[in-house]
């Protein structure tokens, strides 16, 4: 699915290879443009904060495709060639985020607004289900934020897997019931209770040893990253350094917990959108419980407009197709095999249903729970990337190679 002058990519004149320089295309920065004008003028009524979440979500999109930052291609490329380039990556942002959060959440207030960090229970449910993600995660090719960027800046099978993630969401929240039953101790965040100079420094301490564990030479494996163009072209085209990109992140959840009251997440919104679009085909809410909670109650009356995490996570999808425009690479392709399809709509479930259960993904539970020094983040973690390794075990199953392509999410 490639049309000339619109989706494929332009080289310039004697320009060849891998990193040959692109120039943008006018067409599809037309049409983000149009976009953009359309979701602004219909979000207006949301007041200035929602304003600024959408173009908060439009710079991480951005930063998401620029960077090439993902997150189950770092935890690939860290199992199966043992290179921690994208994990260390990681690391940093989760330093920097700490350092960011640390002393508006002792506070409780940052510019004059109430905040909270994303703090939950280390149980058996965040366990399940971040294994659950990380299986998907690799089935999929892409992780929630990764699921979003990739599918704007022109992947169509991410298109089916953000279908399927949603409905896993929607699936999930069905039983939530059941999940909240199972063993799990009083949320604890370490900055509550080693009081937060002391919980920054023990963070930071863990950060810097596993940074350092990861660059001896065993995990110094090599991996592609995708050309960087030429001069200041870099800038709009891309690629960025990953650590330019975590830094980017790291300033932009902060700028979320500053707009929002609470910091970045991801995958709410994909349950809220399949719970809307359910509604539609006759679904009744009134005997879920999960559904009758005021919070859920609201959003599902609501529009998603007025919906902190859906309007991110349109910027996002935004910010991804703008940032391909620019970068002369929007080339969509429906091409895929029978078993890239169902590898794309079981990993998009297994992601819905396992970030529903554990509190988010790697943006909401990991990210977020970390940098708010909450436990769940690091047992969110340590329970994903085993599901990674048996995702990728899984993967033959669908006839499909694993991706190794430079920049996948």
């Amino acid at each position: 699915m490639q049309v000339a002058g619109i989706g494929a990519p332009r080289m310039t004149p004697g320009a060849a290879g891998a990193s040959a320089a692109t120039v943008p295309q006018p067409g599809v920065l037309a049409f983000a443009a149009a976009l953009a004008f359309a979701l602004v003028a219909a979000t207006l009524a949301q007041g200035a904060r929602m304003l600024g979440l959408l173009a908060l979500g439009l710079l991480i999109g951005m930063t998401l495709y620029h960077a090439a930052f993902g997150f189950a291609g770092a935890y690939r490329a860290l199992i199966e060639r043992r290179s921690a380039r994208g994990v260390r990556a990681q690391l940093f942002m989760l330093a920097a985020a700490t350092l960011l959060f640390a002393p508006a959440l002792a506070q409780g207030t940052l510019f004059g607004r109430d905040v909270v960090g994303a703090i939950a229970p280390a149980g058996v449910p965040v366990a399940a289900g971040a294994f659950l993600f990380g299986i998907g995660m690799q089935l999929a090719g892409g992780c929630g934020s990764g699921t979003l960027y990739a599918a704007g800046s022109g992947r169509p099978r991410m298109a089916l897997a953000l279908a399927a993630f949603c409905g896993g969401g929607f699936w999930a929240s069905l039983h939530m019931e059941f999940w909240a039953r199972l063993p799990a101790p009083e949320a604890l965040a370490l900055g509550d209770a080693f009081g937060w100079p002391l919980a920054v420094a023990l963070q930071l301490a863990a950060l810097a040893a596993l940074w350092a564990l990861l660059g001896l030479p065993r995990w110094a494996g090599g991996g592609p990253r995708p050309p960087r163009a030429p001069g200041l072209a870099f800038l709009w085209q891309g690629s960025w350094p990953l650590a330019t990109g975590a830094l980017l992140l790291a300033l932009a959840n902060f700028a979320t917990l500053a707009l929002a009251g609470h910091p970045w997440s991801i995958t709410w919104a994909f349950t809220l959108w399949a719970a809307k679009a359910a509604r539609l085909l006759g679904w009744d809410p009134a005997g879920e419980p999960f559904w009758n909670a005021d919070f859920q109650r609201a959003a599902l009356e609501g529009s998603v407009l007025a919906d902190v995490t859906s309007v991110m996570d349109f910027g996002i999808v935004l910010g991804a197709l703008a940032a391909a425009a620019l970068a002369g690479r929007f080339a969509p392709r429906a091409r895929f095999t029978a078993g890239a399809v169902m590898a794309a709509l079981a990993g998009g479930l297994a992601m819905g249903y396992g970030a529903r259960i554990a509190f988010g993904c790697n943006v909401g539970a990991f990210f977020s729970g970390v940098a708010s020094t909450s436990l769940h983040g690091w047992l969110w973690i340590a329970a994903a990337l085993p599901g990674c390794w048996v995702g990728l075990k899984l993967l033959p199953l669908f006839a499909m190679q694993r991706q190794r392509r430079a920049g996948a999410p």
